[in-house]
């Protein structure tokens, strides 16, 4: 994991990269102490003030868009740094940008303040190094500042434990095969359950029907894949498992109201809005 600040990563990223798109491959946390500013996650785009909440999880493409006058600690981690795995997918269904309750912030930058002296410990002194340590207190850190309905848990056996246990299943099975399966019947069939239930479930863990929440999810890629790499509109839709460029421009017409390459144009270039393959720290090994 590596601990820095907004103040460093302005220092350190003197061409502007940081306003361009990224895709990093690990997770990005951000607690907003001071200032305001811009951020855009998966083409959503959120403003920031003090108490305000960024996680960046891997795979998400984003930018800074604005982070000029913004103050505060950023924490790059690896998945599977967190001492319980749970704790990678906890609050899956909130938003990649929250605000933390006026009375929870000085907890919560408390929390950031012990893991950034721990971790400057680490660096300067490896003898000192402890991943369990850093680990656990990153771990305190999300606790802290995760939505209320994110890190309260529901008790065992309740029929809304029930239904987020049967969602989750699927949110597993989807992310491993949505490139390859589009149906939700055939998750249902792998899953053991009927596609009612897996809608039921998705319904109420996320507000949307199990055949929508599948859709997104392929709509996303789709998006990142556009956004992010080079590849054709041709070769976008054979990685996500359409049989041709027909198919998959008929499923992104229906979704966006646009072809593929007119909502790519929508991304017009720029300073702050051109596709960028790169982010600021690819390439750098984060600290053990």
């Amino acid at each position: 994991m590596e601990v820095l600040s907004f103040a460093a990563l302005r220092k350190t990223d003197t061409e502007g990269r940081r306003t361009q798109l990224q895709r990093p491959d690990f997770h990005v946390l951000a607690l907003i102490t001071k200032g305001s500013g811009a951020h855009e996650a998966d083409f959503q785009r959120y403003r920031l003030h003090e108490g305000s909440i960024v996680w960046i999880r891997p795979g998400v493409v984003h930018r800074w868009s604005d982070v000029d006058r913004l103050e505060g600690p950023l924490i790059l981690f690896q998945p599977g740094f967190l001492p319980d795995p749970g704790l990678d997918s906890m609050g899956v269904t909130s938003p990649t940008c929250w605000c933390l309750p006026s009375r929870a912030l000085p907890l919560a930058v408390l929390a950031a303040e012990h893991l950034g002296r721990e971790h400057h410990a680490a660096v300067q002194s490896p003898r000192l190094a402890s991943s369990a340590l850093l680990s656990h207190l990153l771990a305190a850190l999300l606790l802290r500042v995760l939505p209320r309905t994110s890190s309260t848990p529901l008790s065992p056996g309740t029929l809304g434990s029930r239904q987020l246990e049967i969602f989750h299943a699927y949110r597993t099975a989807v992310e491993e095969h949505f490139t390859r399966r589009h149906h939700v019947s055939d998750y249902a069939q792998a899953l053991g359950y009927d596609v009612r239930t897996l809608t039921r479930a998705t319904r109420t863990a996320t507000g949307t029907g199990a055949k929508a929440f599948l859709d997104q999810r392929i709509l996303l890629e789709a998006k990142r894949l556009l956004a992010h790499t080079d590849l054709p509109v041709g070769s976008c839709a054979h990685r996500l498992g359409f049989r041709d460029i027909g198919n998959f421009t008929t499923f992104f017409r229906r979704q966006t109201g646009l072809a593929p390459t007119s909502w790519t144009a929508t991304l017009h270039p720029g300073p702050v809005d051109s596709p960028q393959r790169q982010n600021p720290h690819e390439g750098k090994a984060l600290p053990r």
